[in-house]
């Protein structure tokens, strides 16, 4: 079974590519780029100035594509493999005004938006360098993987809550907001974001932090990867790795229903120390598998077990935060051919309703409920870009395809993120971005639009960062 299947079925799961920005204080904003000459990059004057590689379309080294193969046909013009701040100075002034632009990292963008067709893909994974600092802090490049992420902090016995799947990269799962399985205790991954340095669209490094470009730095955490700029390091403040106990309780077919509508229940009494989420898979009855970890002993973890149904059947291991680390990453990571979307539950859904969506689809078709709330909440919806901070769970959509197959699975998940809409209301989490969602922005953003709206007219009049679903700066 590869990475994603194991997640699906294990009850495990987390995702999401680089920038984004707010309204009000320095730095003061780009002058427009309008009367930059039309045409193509000079190739050959960006690759002059890079100490990192630029491969044009056709060369050896060209290579841009991502974990989804859905997307492989999204082929840019030349892939920059970047080595220093300097060298995404350089990319974003030479495609300025001339071609699309993007950042790729992880390259998990559920819609490829880290491969503009005919522009110039960034690829920052040469950026990846992990540093621990003295203290509680981490320095990491916006290249690096999640995996390099965690076997840095906890071989220094510190933790910072992510997602699990390894190969994602941070920059991605920190722009958009970071639901991850400590999420509820500790909050989500832009919670601890500390500073940030950011290529904006007139080529400056800016540094960002609460007291220095704090429009950009609040927009930094939450509102979304393409957007404004390319970021090239973070700081996060770090936790101490605590040990923790993983469970996973499997009901059969034809249970999904009672499963979900007493998990939705008892997560929303369950103390903050305990993240969970419930995979329900399709089929002509579905399943479900509830799974989830508890910063906490064994003990104190059973009792708050009993309070869901019965499973057919059930594990629990205490582990540390290491072997927890090992245990949500799952097996060997294979690219996997997928469309994908997703709903915000503010409250309990109609358990029944959202189960019969599945019912009658392929056995790789899930509805992933992760639990959010605890830490989470804590935090004011408008303090960062991430708007969701009093959802009882952010529900992942996510059918398994071949490439071939893309279109007829597109229409079926449609169908599952309008019909659960009806039930969640009409909202979204923008890491796992849908080019088809109805009223994106309103979904992903909510009413942190207008001042990200602000910050695109501050920060990227001339739209340089622009994709199909960018924030732009109309209002």
């Amino acid at each position: 079974m590869d990475r994603r299947g194991f997640l699906k079925v294990a009850g495990l799961a987390g995702v999401g590519v680089v920038a984004a920005c707010s309204a009000s204080g320095p730095p003061v904003p780009p002058p427009s780029t309008s009367s930059v000459p039309s045409g193509p990059p000079d190739w050959a004057a960006l690759r002059s100035r890079m100490s990192g590689r630029l491969a044009l379309a056709g060369e050896d080294g060209f290579t841009y594509q991502g974990f989804n193969p859905v997307w492989d046909a999204r082929e840019p013009a030349a892939v920059a493999k970047v080595t220093s701040a300097a060298d995404v100075q350089a990319c974003v002034e030479a495609a300025r005004g001339r071609v699309a632009i993007a950042a790729r990292s992880g390259g998990h963008s559920y819609a490829g938006y880290s491969s503009p067709s005919g522009g110039l893909q960034v690829d920052v994974r040469g950026l990846a360098d992990v540093e621990v600092l003295p203290g509680d802090q981490v320095r990491v490049g916006s290249g690096a993987a999640l995996s390099a992420v965690s076997n840095a902090l906890v071989a220094s016995g510190r933790c910072l809550p992510t997602g699990t799947c390894p190969s994602v990269g941070v920059a991605g799962l920190t722009l958009g907001g970071g639901i991850g399985v400590l999420s509820r205790r500790y909050g989500l991954t832009c919670d601890h974001l500390v500073s940030a340095k950011v290529v904006t669209a007139d080529g400056r490094l800016l540094t960002v932090s609460a007291s220095e470009g704090p429009d950009l730095f609040w927009a930094l955490r939450g509102g979304g990867g393409g957007n404004f700029g390319i970021v090239t390091e973070f700081v996060f403040a770090t936790l101490p790795a605590p040990d923790v106990t993983v469970f996973s309780l499997a009901y059969p077919a034809g249970a999904a229903a009672d499963a979900l509508g007493a998990w939705q229940t008892w997560l929303a009494q369950a103390p903050p120390e305990l993240w969970s989420n419930v995979v329900v898979r399709g089929g002509p009855q579905p399943s479900a598998r509830i799974g989830g970890c508890f910063v906490g002993g064994a003990g104190a973890l059973a009792s708050l077990l009993n309070g869901l149904p019965a499973p057919e059947s059930r594990f629990v291991q205490p582990q540390t935060y290491a072997e927890a680390v090992r245990y949500f990453a799952g097996g060997p990571i294979s690219r996997e051919s997928a469309v994908a979307s997703s709903r915000v539950a503010r409250d309990a859904v109609d358990a029944g309703r959202a189960v019969e969506l599945l019912a009658g689809q392929s056995d790789e078709t899930y509805l992933i409920f992760d639990g959010l709330r605890g830490a989470v909440a804590d935090v004011a919806p408008d303090a960062t870009a991430f708007p969701h901070r009093t959802a009882l769970a952010n529900v992942q959509i996510y059918l398994k395809t071949p490439p071939s197959s893309a279109d007829e699975a597109r229409t079926k998940l449609a169908g599952i993120r309008d019909g659960l809409g009806a039930l969640t209301g009409d909202t979204g989490y923008v890491n796992y971005i849908d080019p088809q969602m109805p009223r994106w922005a309103e979904a992903y953003y909510g009413g942190n639009l207008s001042r990200l709206h602000a910050v695109a007219a501050r920060y990227d009049p001339d739209r340089v960062f622009a994709f199909a679903q960018s924030v732009t700066p109309d209002q």
